[in-house]
């Protein structure tokens, strides 16, 4: 039995930040210290506070150390392992402590309001070791279904708990089972699919799961598998989670060894496996039908439904897919009851629901919250609110899908229905915060861009349509834009609404929409005033110099790529406004304040 234990993040964000390092020093000071059978080290996944990390909490005390440098590690072996003093100036802080520390983990306030059900072992356990996660009840949730349960009291169950999908749609989890279950019974196989394709501009929930929590995907896709009467499942994982892929690799070797996957597991006569595909990253493929035809070998395009895929879906068989979010809940529900499930959240939207928090947000990470939660309780409370003392001006939902909520919405219950009564959607979670130095005609054209850039183009309304309303936005940025121009927006996005083949297309036009509803002023500032109010879109700035402050250093002439501001020296300079680029190297350079941007 070890007395302590250091808990180091390995999730991708601290890994990049050098936490990988950390570990070997940490085992290597405490080897030199003596504690090598009295203190362990455990590399964990993410524990949410992205931007503290590299993060790293001592137990059993939960002392939340952030920002560990390699300088730091033979203090804290030294001081707080060694001689049980907690070295308080490396512990986080929070400007609601008025200078205090923080010493436990679970008394910060980005935890506080947090309900982990998704990823209640991220962060806690070592995702490497698959006897860590069977300490956390892991895999008895699989033994009870195969055990005492039958296929029909699973679907049931999940079915009561009111667990809608979590990768976008919000399609009732337990209704999709009971169709793939009850609607082809020809004896012939059938499939559970996973989507780890997670693409959206800002999202790494799926990510985060896979990292840190890697068996309970596994877990409840074999549940599932019971359930429908599948053999087969498919994790489908974009390659450029190489951390994900590999601890999904490792749990499914030590699965396998351990007779969780395979033949017969729990002597029940039950047989399941699963194996990996790696996407390439076309954002495509995580819409459902475009992701089967990938796993099939063949180019990812979607296919049009009806059959849907509980009916016709991977090689043309009865097939149920649902994102990582979704399958980390299963097995919670089944040990815990349907009941305790749908206790959480609101009337039509049961549970937590995950989200990667930012953007403009003191607190970037993952947040996992009720259902019902509000967005001002997200941002303010949890994340941390608007740095710099910038006010709160929108947040987008469901990345490129989704729309933006303005700041009059502030206080909006975060749910399915709620967020689609208002133009936004819940998407995969991705939460994205703007502050008033945003231009939402900006946004619009930057999620546009990257729907247009990824679209398969194998119908027209999306291949064709998105391109034709990116040009208008790109028109509108740079001050060519009409009025005419937000009536052919509207009409557009209308258009690729109803006629697109799948729902990222349907989905695509919902951030220039949004951004009409609720920022039209903007847009009309940008085609009839020729003015950003944000001062972001370059085409339509203009850079003075303010004789009264101007000292003739000639440092804004000097730094000028275009050399397009002419004066001599202790003169006032001038800048030719049709030879500026709009750069702002002028503004960034001048020690007098003497250049504004307008």
């Amino acid at each position: 039995m070890f007395r302590a234990h250091v808990l180091v993040c390995g999730g991708t964000g601290c890994v990049s930040s050098g936490s990988a390092k950390l570990i070997d020093l940490f085992k290597e000071e405490i080897e030199k210290q003596g504690l090598k059978d009295e203190v362990a080290v455990v590399q964990t996944g993410c524990h949410g506070l992205c931007a503290m990390g590299p993060i790293v909490v001592v137990y059993p005390d939960a002392t939340f150390y952030a920002m560990v440098k390699e300088e730091n590690v033979s203090e804290i072996v030294e001081e707080h392992l060694l001689k049980g003093r907690v070295v308080s100036h490396l512990v986080y802080k929070e400007e609601s402590d008025a200078g205090e520390n923080v010493k436990s983990l679970n008394d910060t306030d980005f935890y506080k309001k947090q309900t982990r059900v998704a990823l209640r072992n991220c962060g806690v356990i070592n995702p490497e070791n698959i006897d860590e996660y069977i300490g956390m009840r892991g895999y008895e949730a699989l033994g009870k279904v195969l055990t005492e349960m039958q296929p029909e009291d699973v679907i049931d169950t999940i079915l009561k708990s009111g667990l809608r999908g979590r990768g976008g749609a919000g399609f009732p989890t337990g209704q999709k089972w009971k169709l793939a279950r009850e609607l082809v019974q020809d004896g012939g196989q059938k499939y559970v699919c996973c989507n780890a394709d997670e693409g959206d501009p800002g999202a790494f929930m799926d990510r985060s799961v896979l990292e840190g929590d890697p068996h309970v995907v596994l877990e409840a896709m074999a549940i599932a598998g019971y359930a429908i009467g599948a053999s087969q499942g498919y994790i489908y994982v974009r390659a450029e989670y190489p951390i994900a892929v590999e601890r999904l690799k490792i749990a499914i070797g030590q699965a396998k060894e351990y007779g969780l996957l395979g033949e017969n597991i729990f002597e029940s006569g039950f047989s399941f496996d699963i194996d990996l595909r790696l996407g390439a990253g076309a954002f495509v493929c995580g819409e459902e039908t475009a992701l089967m035809t990938s796993i099939e070998g063949k180019r990812g395009e979607p296919r049009p439904r009806p059959p849907f895929p509980a009916v016709s879906g991977l090689y043309q068989r009865p097939t149920i897919l649902n994102n990582v979010e979704t399958w980390a809940n299963i097995p919670q529900i089944i040990l815990n009851g349907a009941d305790w499930f749908a206790s959480m959240g609101t009337e039509k939207s049961k549970g937590t629901k995950v989200f990667a928090l930012g953007g403009k947000i003191n607190n970037t990470g993952l947040v996992e919250i009720p259902m019902g939660t509000t967005l001002r309780e997200v941002v303010e409370d949890i994340g941390g609110g608007v740095p710099n003392g910038k006010k709160f001006k929108a947040a987008q939902t469901g990345g490129p899908s989704g729309g933006c909520i303005p700041a009059e919405h502030f206080d909006v219950p975060i749910d399915y229905d709620n967020l689609t009564a208002i133009g936004s959607m819940m998407g995969s979670g991705g939460l994205i915060v703007m502050d008033e130095d945003n231009c939402m005609v900006d946004i619009a054209k930057f999620f546009l861009e990257f729907t247009v850039d990824e679209s398969c183009g194998k119908c027209v309304p999306c291949r064709i349509g998105t391109k034709r309303m990116y040009e208008i936005l790109d028109r509108i940025t740079k001050g060519q834009g009409t009025l005419k121009d937000l009536d052919r927006l509207q009409e557009l996005a209308a258009h690729i609404k109803d006629n697109a083949l799948c729902g990222l297309g349907q989905t695509a036009p919902n951030p220039i929409l949004s951004t009409l509803q609720y920022f039209h002023d903007e847009y009309v500032a940008h085609v009839v005033d020729k003015k950003c109010p944000a001062k972001v879109c370059r085409g339509l700035l203009t850079y003075t110099i303010i004789p009264e402050k101007c000292r003739g250093c000639t440092k804004c002439a000097r730094n000028c790529p275009v050399r397009c501001i002419s004066g001599t020296v202790k003169e006032v300079h001038t800048i030719d406004q049709e030879q500026c680029i709009k750069c702002g190297a002028c503004m960034a350079n001048c020690p007098f304040d003497a250049i504004v941007k307008e």
